[in-house]
C-alpha cells in the first residue's frame, strides 16, 4: 500500500474500531506525542513503541500488506482488535507529512511480520492442497446432509405447531407468556440445526414489548415465519433459486460457487453489528463497469473485530464471486489484483420513488429481505415532525429515516454536509424506511461515513 501512494484517511482509520471507546481512545493516541521509535516499510508495515502506564512502553506493530485484512500485534493486556495503540499508530501513520519514517523495522517488529506471513503462505498452500485432493467421502457427505435436513424438518414442523397454537389462543398471550417461551423455542431450532429459523424467533419474542402496534408487527412476522417454515417443506416444488434462498433464510450454509466476476469495485460502506457471541461486518461495494451493488460479509468473535477490512471512499480492482439464492447479493473475495487506490467515481443515484419501487421488486425473490442497498441522488435531508426523511430535490417525494438511523450521530453528519443542499447518499432502503450509511457532497469532495 504504502510504495503506491495509498493512505488511509483518519475516517478510514477509525472504522477499523471494534466499538466506539476504542474509536475515542484510539484518537487520542493518533498524536506524535506518545509514540517513539515509529516507522513505517515500503512492504506494508508499521510499528512503533507508545508510552503508557507501566515502566515499558507498549511495543505496537501492524501489518497493512494485505488492505482488505490487516493485522495488529500490541504487547499491552487489552482484549480488542485492533487495540487503542494500534489505531493510535495507523492514524499516525495516515497524517503523512514525515512523522513516520520510512525504514528497516526493528528486530521484535520484523519477527512478528514475518512469521505472520510466512503461516498465511502455509495455510494458502495447504488449501490449495486440500481442494485439489478432493473433499472428503461424498456418500458420508451425503448422509450428513440427509440427516441434516430430517432435523430441520422436524423442527419446522415443531415450530409450525407453535406458531398455529398461539394464533389459536390470540396474539395477546404471547404478551402474557412473556420471552421465555420464545427462548425456550429458539432453543429448540437451535437443536434442529435451524439457526435462521432461531434467530426469527428470537426477534419475535422482542416485538410483545416494542411499543404501540406491536400485535400487528407480530403478525407480520408470524407470517412470514410460516412462509420460510412452508418454503423448507416444499422445497422440492420451488424454483432453484428460491430453494437456494430458503437454505439460505434456513441457515445452511452455502458457498460461493458463482462464476468469477472482475471488476473495479468502490467501497461504499462498512459497518458491524454485534451480539453476545459473534461480531459481523458488513461491506458494501459497487461495481464500476457491471454496475452491480454485492455484500461482503465478515465474522469476529465478541469483542474482536472481524479481519476483512476495506475503507470507504477506495476502488478494489479484485475478482468476487456470488453465493447461491434467487436476488442475493452476498458474494466471497477472491483474487486481488492491485492495492486498493483512492475512488475517482461515485455510484450513479436514482430517486427515492425508484429505490421504494426496487425494495419492492427484489421482495418478489427473497419475501423476508428487509433492505437492499440504494444510492439517493440529490436528496436534501429535512425534519418531519419528531423524525426525519429524504427528500427529492427535483420531485415531490421522499422517503422517510429508520428510527435506528435517527439516533445515530451520521445523521448530524448528513445534515451538515447538505446545509440544504442536495447530496448524494448510499444506504439501505426497506419497510422500516431508509439508513443512510454514506454521503458525498453534490459536486466535488470525497465520501462521508455516516455509520
Amino acid at each position: 500500500m504504502t510504495q503506491q501512494g495509498v493512505r488511509w484517511s483518519a475516517d478510514q482509520v477509525l472504522a477499523l474500531a471494534p466499538d466506539v471507546a476504542s474509536r475515542k481512545a484510539g484518537s487520542r493516541l493518533g498524536a506524535a506525542g506518545p509514540w517513539s521509535g515509529a516507522g513505517s516499510s515500503d512492504e506494508g508495515a508499521v510499528w512503533g513503541l507508545c508510552k503508557g502506564s507501566g515502566s515499558k512502553p507498549y511495543r505496537t506493530v501492524v501489518d497493512i500488506a494485505d488492505a482488505a485484512a490487516p493485522a495488529y500485534r500490541c504487547s499491552c493486556p487489552s482484549r480488542k482488535f485492533p487495540c487503542k495503540h494500534a489505531l493510535g499508530l495507523l492514524l499516525l501513520w495516515a497524517g503523512g507529512d514525515g512523522v513516520l519514517p520510512s525504514g528497516q523495522a526493528p528486530d521484535w517488529a520484523e519477527q512478528w511480520i514475518e512469521g505472520r506471513r510466512q503461516r498465511g503462505e502455509q495455510k494458502r498452500t495447504a488449501g490449495a492442497s486440500h481442494s485439489s485432493s478432493g473433499s472428503g467421502d461424498p456418500e458420508a457427505a451425503r448422509r450428513r446432509a440427509e440427516r441434516r435436513a430430517e432435523r430441520i424438518t422436524a423442527g419446522a414442523t415443531e415450530l409450525e405447531q407453535r406458531l398455529a397454537d398461539l394464533l389459536r389462543g390470540g396474539l395477546a398471550s404471547a404478551e402474557q407468556a412473556g420471552y421465555g417461551l420464545w427462548e425456550e423455542t429458539a432453543a429448540r431450532m437451535v437443536d434442529a440445526q435451524a439457526p435462521g429459523l432461531a434467530a426469527r424467533v428470537r426477534e419475535l419474542g422482542a416485538i410483545p414489548s416494542s411499543g404501540p402496534g406491536w400485535p400487528v408487527r407480530l403478525l407480520e412476522e408470524c407470517a412470514l415465519l410460516h412462509l420460510l417454515d412452508q418454503g423448507w417443506l416444499h422445497r422440492e416444488q420451488l424454483p432453484d433459486g428460491l430453494a437456494a434462498t430458503v437454505r439460505s433464510r434456513i441457515g445452511l450454509p452455502g458457498t460461493a460457487d458463482g462464476p468469477p466476476l472482475r471488476d473495479r469495485w468502490l467501497v461504499l460502506a462498512q459497518y458491524d453489528t454485534a451480539d453476545a457471541r459473534l461480531t459481523t461486518r458488513r461491506v458494501w461495494l459497487h461495481g464500476t463497469d457491471s454496475n452491480r451493488t454485492v455484500l461482503l460479509l465478515s465474522y469476529g468473535a465478541a469483542g474482536r473485530a472481524p479481519e476483512l477490512a476495506l475503507p470507504v471512499g477506495l476502488t478494489l480492482d479484485a475478482e468476487v464471486s456470488a453465493y447461491p439464492g434467487a436476488g442475493q447479493l452476498r458474494v466471497a473475495l477472491g483474487e486481488q489484483f492491485a492495492p486498493p487506490a483512492p475512488a475517482v467515481t461515485r455510484p450513479p443515484g436514482v430517486t427515492t420513488a425508484r429505490a421504494a419501487a426496487h425494495y419492492g421488486e427484489a421482495l418478489r425473490d427473497d419475501p423476508w429481505l428487509d433492505s437492499v442497498p440504494v444510492t439517493l441522488d440529490r436528496v436534501i435531508p429535512i425534519p418531519d415532525g419528531d423524525s426525519w426523511q429524504l427528500a427529492d430535490a427535483d420531485a415531490d417525494a421522499a422517503l422517510p429515516l429508520t428510527s435506528a438511523a435517527r439516533t445515530r450521530p451520521g445523521l448530524w453528519r448528513l445534515v451538515a454536509l447538505s446545509g440544504g443542499a442536495p447530496v448524494k447518499v448510499f444506504g439501505e432502503c426497506g419497510h422500516r424506511g431508509f439508513t443512510p450509511l454514506t454521503a458525498w457532497p453534490e459536486r466535488a469532495g470525497e465520501a462521508v461515513r455516516l455509520c
